[in-house]
């Protein structure tokens, strides 16, 4: 297993030096631990050195892992993979956040199907800003409709957007791609002031879309490692 905490310290230093050089408090940014195909002990021990919030893509996996792990109770869940119509409602149930919001009828299930006992399930649609035919997420000329009609639907609180960009090896490339999101989510709080989050960012372009004004990165392979998908569940 690798050595986690060392990770940890070595990504939030990361995340410090990012916002900090763009004048941003880096209290004001989440670290969110992808930990899709990761054990529960690995993320017992990421919990064990601070880390609270987890990222899962894969419903059953997750499931598992959130009963393992239910004693712990200041965990924050994540759902951060594609929804299938059919599993919304153990997401509904289950998760604190949902990032993978795309179209109304999902957002519909979800505020049907968040149990009443618990607080408002928070919700980031999910911006195809790269315009890939492969990916999911809304298009940016259609959002403002759709999030007009997801902030009005009870048991979930919109709180911002989710971008994966396409991936390059260009940089400048990659920032246009943060600051077009940057400026989407800036054009939305005209009208919904109380979106706060901006889901942006992963191992190898995090500095950039801090720089762009991401609230929430999503890391992975730079806490725990290469992944092992072998025993990967749906």
């Amino acid at each position: 297993m690798p050595c986690i905490n060392n990770n940890l310290i070595k990504v939030q230093q990361q995340i410090h030096e990012a916002a900090t050089a763009t004048g941003r408090e880096p209290a004001d940014i989440t670290l969110l631990a992808v930990s899709k195909t990761r054990t529960a002990d690995e993320l017992k021990q990421a919990y064990d050195h601070g880390q609270r919030h987890f990222g899962e893509n894969y419903l059953q996996e997750s499931l598992e892992k959130i009963d393992a792990l239910s004693a712990l109770d200041d965990l924050c869940w994540h759902f951060i993979g594609p929804i299938q119509s059919n599993k919304t409602r153990p997401i509904a149930e289950s998760f604190h956040w949902v990032h993978s919001v795309d179209r109304i009828k999902i957002a519909r299930r979800l505020s049907e199907q968040r149990p009443e006992h618990l607080p408002a399930l928070n919700i980031c649609l999910q911006i195809n800003i790269s315009g890939e035919e492969s990916k999911a997420g809304c298009l940016p000329e259609d959002t403002a409709t759709l999030v007009a009609e997801i902030a009005a639907l009870p048991r979930i609180k919109l709180r911002g957007l989710m971008a994966i960009p396409q991936a390059t090896d260009d940089p400048e490339q990659q920032r246009d791609a943060f600051h077009r999101m940057q400026q989407l989510f800036t054009e939305l709080k005209q009208n919904h002031p109380t979106l706060d989050t901006l889901s942006m960012g992963m191992s190898g372009d995090m500095a950039m879309a801090i720089a762009e004004g991401a609230t929430i990165v999503r890391i992975g392979t730079a806490i725990f490692g290469a992944r092992d998908y072998s025993n990967k569940q749906n």
